[in-house]
Order: C-alpha cells, then sequence, then structure tokens
C-alpha cells in the first residue's frame, strides 16, 4: 500500500461549435501519465455554457439525437430571454448546461477508469461558435505499486 495521494491537471478542449466532444482517451493517458492505482477521478468545465456527460461511445446516431433533442428541448429564440447580449445561443447555452453536469466523478481500478462498455466521456459544447474549454482533473487514491 503506497498511501493516499492526490494529483491535479487541465485538459484544454478546441470545440468546432455546438456538439458533443469524446475525451476519454486524453483522461485516459493523463491517469497513466500519473501512475494512478485505486481511487477515485473528478472532472470539472470551467464554463457556464458547456457541459460534461458520461454517454454511450459506441452509435454516433446516440450523439447526433442527443444533439437534436437538445436544440428542441431549448430554443434559441431572442424573445424567450433577457440575457441576450452575447447573442441567441448564449442564454440557451447556459439553460442547457444547467440541465446537464458541471462534473462527473469516475472510480478508478488499477489505473483505469471504470467506465462500462459503452461509455465514454464527452465535453458538452452549448454555443454555435468555437471556443477552448477548459477540464480540471483531480484524482485522489492510490498510486500504482512499482515492482522491482
Amino acid at each position: 500500500m503506497t498511501g493516499v495521494q492526490q494529483f491535479q491537471g487541465r485538459l484544454e478542449v478546441a470545440t468546432r461549435g455546438k456538439g458533443l466532444y469524446e475525451i476519454s482517451g486524453r483522461v485516459a493517458d493523463w491517469l497513466d501519465g500519473h501512475g494512478a492505482g485505486e481511487g477515485l477521478l473528478t472532472l470539472f468545465v470551467q464554463h457556464t455554457s458547456a457541459s460534461l456527460t458520461i454517454q454511450e461511445n459506441a452509435d454516433p446516431d446516440v450523439i447526433a439525437d442527443l444533439n437534436a433533442f437538445f436544440n428542441r428541448l431549448v430554443a434559441e429564440d431572442p424573445r424567450l430571454y433577457r440575457h441576450t447580449i452575447e447573442g441567441a445561443d448564449d442564454m440557451p447555452s447556459h439553460i442547457r448546461a444547467a440541465l446537464t453536469l458541471t462534473q462527473v466523478s469516475i472510480p478508478v481500478q488499477h489505473g483505469r477508469m471504470s467506465l462500462g462498455t459503452w461509455q465514454g466521456i464527452y465535453l458538452f459544447e452549448h454555443r454555435a461558435s468555437p471556443h477552448r474549454r477548459s477540464v480540471v482533473l483531480h484524482f485522489l487514491g492510490e498510486a500504482e505499486a512499482v515492482s522491482g
């Protein structure tokens, strides 16, 4: 047993506008680079118009359907909102972010995220134009034992 350790980092995610951007591989690489063993990984997006979700990563129709659903659910009609100074998509993006998550926590076992077979981690961009989004990573747990 190596004792409890913690590691923090940040991922910058460049988006091309509205949509879901899978970041699972980048997060797994970050864990590998820190020698994570058993513990808990928390991801937090530092924005009010983007969010995080864990969703199916096998069938791209799931992602397309999620995008279409949120576009129907939250109209981009400036007549509906007071906060319109940043464009027709800004207030709807805040609403979409409020309906989803700004943070997710994932158990880590043997240095790997305990995601299900078809699960992936996504940054959910709610704005129409490209953005650079920051995701803070925090691992709390044991580092992998090094044999030698």
